[in-house]
Formats: structure tokens, sequence, C-alpha cells
């Protein structure tokens, strides 16, 4: 099993600082995700030659190890040119990926809730279009339903994985956002989410949350009344309301062995402190 940081708090250092962080602290793998210089949100990534190098040889000097790249972009979105554009983005990006020796990219679905068959529709013209160059370049994939995606909920995600029916496509869960891929529920049945996807979860995102469906959904109050706005944090564990033990054991049970990611994001002030104390915990609880 690999214990990954997603180094988003450490996203303004350079690359090279980024890197030498991470490893002080005692992590041996990073999950890239969208920093500004390299791979911006949603847009095409600004990584060349030197760039790429740069972060290879911060990674050799260092020994940390990608376990894996996560690049955000449009791919579901029902606007056309958009989307084809998100797929131009990707290329590169799994063209980086590659370059870097790292064999593994992990995703969320996109796309818009209020238009769910055309966004599922434009993530299947953009899979037939990118499924052909991970397969050609030995790079897997790990899908996570995203809150505001097309699909947000566990039940449908895990099957629209098994539907791309490929191997080395698989499910990733995301802690933080427990609440809204339990769907309608006002409680969360993290055991049975967790057993459904069964053999296509390898990839898991840790950080805490609130229940924000709480106290008759006032947990949160949002303006205006009825807002389709989404809600939820990326807190240390035990800073909000996941089940942490029954996550950890039903893990343990499904001898889970794949990416586990800290992916707190709330801590800046503390990020060191923060991303120390994840890993901890998460050895502890991975590693027994």
């Amino acid at each position: 099993m690999k214990i990954a940081i997603d180094p988003h708090m450490f996203r303004t250092l350079p690359i090279r600082e980024m890197v030498r962080t991470v490893a002080d602290i005692g992590y041996e793998h990073i999950e890239l995700s969208p920093r500004d210089d390299f791979m911006p949100f949603f847009a095409h990534p600004r990584a060349d030659d030197e760039r790429v190098a740069e972060l290879g040889s911060a990674l050799r000097e260092t020994g940390v190890q990608l376990a894996s790249v996560l690049p955000l972009y449009r791919w579901s979105g029902p606007d056309e040119t958009e989307r084809q554009a998100a797929v131009r983005y990707w290329k590169r990006m799994i063209e980086v990926t590659a370059e870097l020796g790292c064999t593994q990219m992990n995703s969320e679905f996109n796309g818009r809730p209020e238009h769910p068959s055309e966004s599922e529709a434009a993530f299947w013209r953009s899979m037939e279009e990118l499924l052909p160059l991970f397969e050609r370049e030995g790079i897997a994939l790990n899908l996570e339903a995203h809150p505001d995606d097309f699909c947000e909920v566990n039940t449908p995600a895990v099957d629209l994985v098994r539907a791309i029916n490929k191997p080395w496509v698989n499910y990733l869960y995301c802690a933080p956002h427990t609440f809204h891929l339990s769907g309608q529920e006002t409680g969360a049945d993290i055991p049975a989410m967790l057993r459904y996807a069964g053999d296509k979860l390898t990839h898991v995102h840790i950080a805490d949350t609130f229940n924000h469906k709480a106290s008759s959904g006032l947990r949160y109050i949002l303006n205006p009344p009825g807002t389709p706005a989404r809600i939820h944090q990326h807190l240390d564990i035990d800073q909000g309301e996941v089940d942490w033990d029954a996550f950890f054991s039903t893990l343990r049970e499904m001898n889970f062995d794949g990416i586990a990611t800290a992916c707190v994001f709330a801590w800046e002030d503390r990020a060191v402190e923060s991303s120390k104390f994840m890993l901890d915990r998460i050895t502890r609880e991975l590693k027994r």
C-alpha cells in the first residue's frame, strides 16, 4: 500500500522545495494535484520539458515517488468546445505523466448535476478518445464522484466505473465527500459504500468533514434558500464527523492495498503539523 500526500497546501512553494518539504515530513509518495505553474485547474498544462525535468530530478534526489497524478478538466461538460479542449489538456498530462514514469492517474467525473444525461454522454465521448491513450502508455485511471459532478453518489459512481469495463480503470472513495456519496440518507453507511466498490476500490482520499445534512439540514445555512451549492470540508481526521472506526476497520477487513492519500486543505497556516499528523494516523490505522 502507498500512503501519499496531496501537496495542495504546499502548492505555492517552488517545485523542488515542495518535494523536499514532503520528504522532510516523512512521506514517500505524492499525489500530484493542480498547481498554477505545472497543471492548473481546468486549463492547459504549463509544464514544459524543463519543468518536467525539474520535478523528476527533485523526486530522484529525495527518493519520493509519484503515486498518482490528479488533473481536473471539464471532460464531461455539456459544452462540446470545452469538452474537446479538456481532452487536449488530458492528452498532454498523460504524456507528462508517462515522462515522469508514473503509471497511475486519478480524477473526478466532472460534468453538471442539472444536466446528467448530456454530461454522461460527454463523458463517454471523452472516454472513447482517451482510453486508447491510457492503455498505450500503460497508465491506470482511478475515478471519484465529487459534489456538483453529474455523478455524486457512491453506488451509481461505482456502477459507472464498472461500465467502463477495463481492469485498469477503478474507483476512488473520497472520505471528505462521504455525506454527499450517501445520497439522500441523513447519515452515511461507510462500510456498505466501501464494500459495494469491492475489488474496484483501489484508492482512498482521507480527510474529515461535517455532515451537512444533520440538524434537519440546518447544520449550514446557505442563502438564498434552495441554493444548489454543495458544501464539504477537508479537515484533519477527528475534526469532523466521518466515522473513522468504520472507515479504517472496513479497509482492513477488505485487505485494502491501494493508494491512501492524505488530502487536508483547511490548514495552510499549519500545513506541516497537519501533514505530519495525517501521516502518523493513516500509518497506524492501515499498516497494522
